[in-house]
């Protein structure tokens, strides 16, 4: 005959398995990491775009926009191609499939608030509002956070709300857009990254 223990171990047990196929939970710390290692990076190399007209010593042409926009696209790709390798890495190590209905939830969701925000951003900045920017992208990539968090861990919630909250002092502070960039997507990411890292992987590891 069953006890109370063995009725709780199994309804534990179910539960696990009920969140495991609704929300994605192998997402990569160490990948934050490097994301915002990539963006710190990003950000410097934009700073000398900007303001000396120059990258490593080469002299670039007066409208920097493409240049901008390249770097971007080149950091973006890195960053996307570092959080699919660590996080495939992670998910085969726990045997659990990276393609479950709950990381394809995640990804709608995080999505739609990130294309949306950044078609925004384009037509602006090829209209000559360059402002727009820094606030735009911290605040699309917050809203996108803070909508794909109930399908994966609750702190890309929180990791959202900072995001969306450094945009508004970006906004506020256009001159200074390029610091809150710096640290929305760098280091913000960094220590997110390390925390997840240190709370859910670093055991498991051992």
């Amino acid at each position: 005959m069953k006890t109370t223990e063995n009725y709780l171990a199994e309804i534990k047990e179910i539960r696990k398995m009920m969140e495991e196929s609704s929300r994605f939970l192998s997402l990569s710390g160490l990948s934050g990491v490097l994301v915002g290692i990539y963006a710190l990076l990003g950000a410097f190399m934009a700073e000398s775009i900007i303001y000396t007209n120059k990258l490593f010593g080469w002299v670039l042409n007066k409208n920097v926009l493409p240049d901008l926009l390249l770097l971007a696209a080149i950091v973006l790709v890195l960053s996307l191609v570092t959080v699919i390798l660590l996080t495939w890495r992670k998910a085969r190590k726990g045997d659990k499939k990276i393609w479950n209905p709950g990381s394809r939830l995640m990804l709608i969701n995080l999505a739609i608030p990130i294309i949306s925000g950044g078609i925004l951003i384009l037509i602006f900045l090829f209209n000559g509002i360059y402002e727009i920017a820094a606030p735009g992208s911290l605040i699309f990539y917050g809203l996108a956070l803070v909508n794909a968090a109930k399908f994966t861990r609750q702190e890309i919630f929180q990791l959202g709300i900072f995001q969306i909250s450094l945009g508004i002092l970006a906004a506020l502070l256009p001159s200074l857009g390029l610091l809150f960039w710096a640290l929305g997507f760098g280091a913000i990411h960094i220590i997110y990254g390390a925390l997840m890292y240190f709370r859910y992987e670093r055991t498991t590891n051992k």
